[in-house]
Formats: structure tokens, C-alpha cells, sequence
């Protein structure tokens, strides 16, 4: 008599693995592939009017492995979004993005540090900055940690980069961003209520609110960012 919900219980298991596999591994596949693509930018940033020849790194140096790595953990989440939650395993999603968005405090320091600031380093930070905020909601909704409507999050910052790269096929004017005080601050803000939505502690209320005081900044500021490079301001 137990050994037919045991049975069930192999398979169960086995059925997260291989979901957690195919999920995780297509996201390194495709990390890897940017990263392919853009190794070309393996250089240090310069000026637009440089005619000279742009010499790119042999290797890739400390700090943009470290941005990998940040990759490979935001990939082994991904994972999680197919697999039934158990207690057994209840951290392992909050672990994986909190030391995911501390070493983004970690690599652009060391890049400083080192001088080895790159094109490359950052068009990976801001690539995986964003798949980490795709990511991490998308499983602490899935987990039922976070209410439905955060996707508004991830939602309203592929509009933003759709809506820029539109502009820019279409030959209509793109400005540059401007400096804030508030994008990067409000980004790791971000960082820190997610990762405490993702782990098994508090009440599902108090995430809702938090989620709201924390949610409306990030698209008022995505909305103004957007007006200010379509030039409506």
C-alpha cells in the first residue's frame, strides 16, 4: 500500500528535475550566446570620435567572469519555475538571487578596481540585470510568493527596451539617457524586496504591500525614462 504514493513521489521528483534541466539549461545556453556574440566588445570603452584600431582582451578577466556567474545562478533559478515547491527546498530560490544581485555590487567594483572596465562587462551587467528581474518574479509568482500583477515589472521594462529599439529602426530620435540618483538605488531596492519575496518567511499581506509601495516607483520611472529617449519632455 506504500509503495504506490512512493512510486508517485519518485516520479514526481524526477518530472521537476528534468523541467528544472530543460528550463535552467536553455537560459545558460542563451547567456552563452550573448555573451558569444558580443565578445567582439571585449575592449575598454571609447570615445565616439576614436578612429584608431580598438584593441579587444584575449580573456575575458575577473570581473566579467564574475558577471557570468551571475548568470549561471539567475539560470539555475530559472529552473525552479518548473518545480513544485517543497520545503526541502524552499531557499534554494531567495539564495540563488540574493547572491545573484550582490555580486552585481561585486563585478563593477572589481572592474573599477582592476581597470578593466569593458563594452562587453557592460552589456552583459545590464543583460542579466534584466533577465534576473524576468526571472525572479516570474518564480515567486509560480511559487505563489508574489501576486500576479508584479509581472508588471518585467512586462514594463521589455516595452521599454522594445519601444527604444523601435525608434531606432525607425529613424526616429533617440536620446540618451540621463544620470539619475534614483534609477540605480530604486534598482537594488528592487533586488532586496525580491529576494525577500522568494524566501519562505513572512505573511503574503505584507508582501502585497510591500510589493505595492516597492512596484509603483520602478514604472513611474520606467515611464519618465521612456518620455525623456522619445523626447516628449
Amino acid at each position: 500500500m506504500h509503495q504506490v504514493p512512493d512510486s508517485f513521489a519518485a516520479i514526481s521528483l524526477n518530472l521537476d528535475f528534468v523541467r528544472w534541466a530543460l528550463l535552467a539549461g536553455v537560459v545558460a545556453v542563451a547567456e552563452l550566446w550573448y555573451c558569444y556574440r558580443h565578445l567582439e566588445s571585449n575592449h575598454p570603452p571609447t570615445s565616439a570620435d576614436e578612429t584608431a584600431e580598438i584593441e579587444r582582451y584575449q580573456f575575458l578577466g575577473l570581473p566579467n567572469t564574475v558577471t557570468l556567474a551571475r548568470g549561471a545562478l539567475f539560470a539555475t533559478l530559472a529552473g525552479f519555475a518548473g518545480v513544485t515547491p517543497i520545503y526541502s527546498i524552499a531557499w534554494l530560490p531567495s539564495l540563488l538571487y540574493g547572491t545573484g544581485s550582490a555580486l552585481d555590487f561585486i563585478d563593477g567594483s572589481l572592474a573599477r578596481t582592476a581597470g578593466r572596465q569593458t563594452v562587453l562587462g557592460a552589456k552583459l551587467d545590464l543583460a542579466f540585470d534584466s533577465l534576473g528581474f524576468l526571472i525572479a518574479p516570474v518564480v515567486a509568482i509560480l511559487w505563489g510568493q508574489l501576486p500576479m500583477w508584479y509581472v508588471l515589472l518585467p512586462v514594463t521594462q521589455y516595452l521599454f527596451k522594445f519601444g527604444r529599439s523601435h525608434r531606432r529602426r525607425r529613424g526616429l530620435r533617440v536620446r540618451p539617457l540621463p544620470s539619475s540618483f534614483v534609477r540605480r538605488p530604486l534598482a537594488g531596492l528592487q533586488m532586496a524586496f525580491i529576494t525577500l519575496a522568494l524566501a519562505p518567511i513572512g505573511s503574503a499581506r505584507l508582501i502585497e504591500i510591500l510589493a505595492v509601495a516597492v512596484l509603483a516607483p520602478s514604472l513611474i520611472i520606467f515611464i519618465r525614462d521612456y518620455l525623456v529617449i522619445a523626447d516628449y519632455t
